[in-house]
């Protein structure tokens, strides 16, 4: 029986990951947390019946608490509550499926309890990848990457050497927009963007993707997941997301990593590494597929990557700037109090003005995030 804490339970990849969690009994779910959604979590907690569930606000907490006054389910609120649940003494893996910044801190505390990471928040490595990844070293805990690109490399790997790559390749679908000029996108809507094309995502993300923010956040976390240098890390457009990312060998072979487009592949494998198991999910049919299709990212009109790759190789806190402002940018395109264009701008404006400090602790890292919200919000 392996023991999950699901961190975000609530949100596209806690669902998901508990969609795998029903395909196996020697899977227990342990502790649930949400940040807003208590009836979504009240179910969950009803059907995994979990030891411990924790939410964001503490009002929420105590009502959850009523609410569950029929189980034996301990309710905790807050950052602590959330901490709580990241190192429960019974978990041995903890899916960190929360949303930005606010997932580092949970996931460091897990990490010097010993737990084994399902790594969802890219953020973490992002703008702290410098703390996270020296300390699983130091602790003996793998990292076991969920997002689908960075599973995919993990899963090419397997068996190799580290000093046989020559290079990572990223796959990206374009998004909503591939193709698009700048002039195509000044009117774009919320919900035009939130229209992608292959991956039922949440809508953070989902923007993220048609920013190509994400896939610059996708390179900066590969770099700290794998350890390679940025230059040895390439973006290639697949469109039709069927190959996940692949890596190519100093011999020239290039091994790929295919499936069709569905989280829950990526999630169990994490989940159930280093076993395979099947899942009602999907085969890929290769009498149907006649061709996969490669593109190059067009870095003019989305300056999200290109920016990314900036912030990545200037290092320190200029990533944190970057995560920060794009997270500001993001959720208010999603208010409707910016245009999609705007995001590539707030972030711009950031970094331009950003001194960068070297080697940024946890607190600095947090500290550095508020200035960037509080510059946004008054300009």
């Amino acid at each position: 029986m392996k023991h999950i804490a699901i961190l975000g339970s609530t949100g596209s990849i806690g669902t998901q990951s508990l969609d795998v969690v029903r395909h196996h009994k020697d899977l227990k779910v342990v502790a649930l947390t949400a940040g807003k959604n208590a009836d979504l979590l009240e179910q969950q907690a009803r059907e995994f019946l979990p030891e411990l569930v924790a939410i964001g606000d503490v009002c929420a907490a105590a009502d959850l608490r009523v609410r569950l006054a029929d189980l034996n389910i301990r309710v905790v609120s807050g950052m602590e509550g959330m901490i709580e649940a990241a190192v429960h003494p019974k978990a041995d893996v903890v899916v960190t499926a929360i949303v930005g910044m606010i997932g580092i801190r949970p996931t460091l505390e897990a990490i010097r309890a010993g737990k084994d990471i399902a790594l969802a928040n890219k953020e973490t490595l992002v703008t702290a990848g410098h703390l996270v990844m020296p300390l699983a070293k130091e602790k003996g805990v793998k990292i076991l990457p969920v997002d689908s690109e960075h599973c995919a490399i993990f899963q090419c790997l397997q068996g190799s050497n580290h000093s046989d790559i020559h290079k990572l390749l990223i796959t990206a679908s374009g998004g909503p927009f591939r193709g698009k000029k700048r002039e195509d996108l000044e009117q774009v809507t919320v919900k035009q963007a939130l229209a992608h094309p292959n991956w039922a995502m949440g809508a953070k993300i989902t923007i993220d993707s048609a920013t190509l923010v994400n896939k610059g956040l996708e390179v900066m976390e590969a770099r700290w997941l794998f350890d390679v240098d940025l230059d040895d890390i390439q973006v290639v457009v697949q469109p039709k997301s069927i190959i996940h990312s692949m890596v190519e060998y100093k011999d020239g072979a290039v091994i790929a990593q295919l499936a069709p487009p569905d989280m829950r592949m990526a999630i169990q494998y994490v989940l159930k590494y280093p076993e395979r198991c099947d899942m009602d999910l999907p085969h890929l049919d290769f009498m149907q597929l006649k061709e996969i299709i490669f593109d190059v990212p067009d870095y003019e009109t989305f300056r999200g990557l290109p920016m990314a790759i900036e912030a990545g190789k200037t290092g320190g806190s200029m990533p944190v700037v970057f995560n920060a402002a794009n997270e500001w940018a993001n959720a208010a395109f999603l208010r409707e109090e910016i245009r999609f264009l705007d995001i590539y701008d707030c972030i711009a404006d950031c970094m331009g003005r950003h001194t960068v400090i070297s080697n940024p602790d946890l607190d600095t890292i947090l500290g550095i995030e508020q200035d960037v919200y509080a510059y946004l919000s008054s300009r």
